[in-house]
């Protein structure tokens, strides 16, 4: 049995060494591996590009297990990219399934697709999944047809300032932290000491900017009256019905319908073909599919704490995110 073992170590060995000579022998798929297309339906030249953006929208990297995976942010500029040099790209497909993310890779996405729309003149539709809250329907504005399935989640059209406060549990256990500080506002926020009615009206002036942004851009896109305007902007949640009626969404249907409206709206052939870019060939592969490499799903924790440790691991800051949706499958 220790024999078995070790010429299982010295051939792993092996391979890592040789990987790090010339030619490189990768053992995974991960995002060193160049963006490839792939046809998952039609025959025709002309093609629909189908882009799945799934879980929180930041512009942070994603580590892995002996490697660093890119942010979503990276990952759909880097298809938009790819999308804007190949002309027979006529039309593309947000497959959207996320609460939303931070304010800021939420509006960098945002602006990528715009510019990449007056860039390019192609056609965007946007299929929502089971969510596209917050950030997530922030990035749907741009699109030309907003589709829903029947059961999708949108809606919750603003921002949230989420940050930890500890100041009681260190009273209770004896535990204190002496600042120093060149202006009186310089730790305003500080989970290490209750708040103050001034620090809380400043950063409640802040969320209310940042959330002003939001419906404005939803009432430049969607056009909505004053009072489905108001009724958006308490960031309520609507299902696919009520978003219809309120104006945010346009249609309701399943993917294979989105991928209708998208031939339809670009004018292509009912053989147009549909396709995907991504690193790892899959076996049976289909739209539904929302990897782009072998290693992008995310591992396992050893304790699983839940939504808990979904809200743990977020960063103190700005989000355009529906805090509920996090920790859901």
């Amino acid at each position: 049995m220790k024999k078995y073992v070790m010429v299982l170590l010295t051939g792993f060995l092996t391979i890592v060494l040789a990987g790090c000579a010339t030619p490189r022998i990768t053992l995974f798929s991960d995002a060193s591996d160049p963006l490839k297309e792939m046809t998952l339906e039609g025959t025709a030249d002309d093609k629909i590009l189908v882009i799945p953006i799934t879980g929180v929208i930041t512009d942070s990297t994603k580590s892995r297990t002996l490697r660093t995976m890119p942010s979503l942010v990276q990952e759909i500029v880097s298809h938009l990219r790819l999308a804007e040099k190949d002309d027979r790209v006529k039309a593309v497909l947000l497959k959207i399934d996320t609460p939303g993310g931070t304010t800021t890779a939420s509006d960098i996405l945002y602006h990528e697709i715009v510019a990449f729309k007056q860039r390019t003149g192609k056609k965007i539709v946007v299929c929502m999944m089971n969510l596209a809250t917050s950030g997530g329907y922030y990035i749907s504005l741009p699109a030309d047809v907003i589709m829903a399935h029947p059961t999708s989640v949108t809606g919750s059209i603003g921002v949230i300032l989420m940050r930890p406060q500890v100041s009681g549990l260190m009273e209770k256990i004896g535990v204190n932290v002496q600042v120093n500080k060149s202006g009186e506002n310089k730790d305003m926020g500080s989970p290490f000491r209750p708040i103050t009615a001034a620090e809380e009206n400043m950063l409640q002036d802040l969320a209310d900017t940042l959330g002003l942004r939001f419906v404005d851009l939803v009432k430049q896109h969607r056009g909505l009256d004053e009072a489905r305007l108001a009724t958006v902007a308490d960031a309520r949640v609507f299902l696919a019905d009520a978003a219809v009626a309120v104006g945010l969404v346009d249609k309701i249907g399943y993917l294979q319908d989105a991928i209708a409206e998208a031939r339809a709206i670009a004018d292509l052939d009912a053989d147009a073909r549909v396709v995907v870019y991504r690193r790892t060939d899959y076996p049976n592969d289909n739209l539904y599919n929302t990897l782009t490499s072998g290693t992008q799903a995310n591992p396992r924790p050893m304790v699983d704490m839940g939504p808990i440790g979904d809200l743990l691991s977020l960063d103190a800051g700005f989000y355009y995110l529906w805090p509920q949706a996090l920790g859901s499958p």
